[in-house]
């Protein structure tokens, strides 16, 4: 929670703590985002209008730092566009003040629902980068190849190698990412961000 009124950081921490939620407060923009690196990721309550750092700038930061928390966005009343700014820039939710518990808690079970979403998704990023660094470097190239259409024919003529070696190193690909069908190596390739070769009559 980060906002630099002393009141409303007393209420929502009340509010929480209430609920059984575990809440940090920050005074000023500076400060969250100083520590923001040591915190476990949870979603992030920001008010806009803050002296020095206001909430578009921590929001800045944090895009800066990769690090993509839910954020809900807490605004003065009838600051509408202010408000969609900061959906713009990637807010999840806005809530104006002052705010009831119920409204509260309703946006903040929705960001829960998106940070799990999140939290799965680089998950298994980080699993199909693992999966993928297994393979030597021409198995990876024949991975990258097979990603932008190569067939082994033209693979073997862009690498300079024999169809036959192209066929066992797509195989031994096979057996290194544990897959089954070249439908399953290519989704690990697509979620781990593998870049393809230069298309079929493109390469140097």
């Amino acid at each position: 929670m980060v906002d630099d009124d002393q009141d409303v950081r007393s209420s929502i921490s009340f509010m929480l703590g209430a609920a059984g939620m575990a809440a940090r407060a920050f005074r000023d923009g500076e400060g969250f985002v100083e520590d923001v690196a040591q915190l476990d990721p949870g979603c992030i309550l920001l008010d806009v209008r803050m002296p020095r750092m206001d909430g578009f700038q921590v929001m800045a930061a944090l895009k800066e730092a990769s690090i993509d928390w839910p954020i809900i966005v807490m605004t003065g009343h009838g600051e509408i566009p202010v408000a969609v700014r900061a959906m713009k820039l990637g807010a999840v939710d806005f809530i104006e003040k002052p705010f009831s518990e119920d409204l509260l808690m309703s946006s903040l079970e929705r960001a829960f629902l998106v940070l799990q979403d999140r939290g799965a998704k680089a998950e298994a990023v980080r699993l199909a980068k693992e999966r993928i660094e297994r393979l030597t470097p021409r198995e990876g190239e024949v991975l990258r190849g097979l990603i932008a259409g190569y067939s082994n024919k033209l693979l073997a003529s862009h690498l300079g190698l024999s169809l036959r070696t192209v066929e066992m190193h797509r195989a031994n690909m096979m057996d290194r990412l544990q897959v089954g069908s070249l439908a399953e190596a290519l989704t690990l390739a697509v979620q781990a961000e593998v870049k393809p070769l230069e298309a079929p009559g493109r390469a140097e």
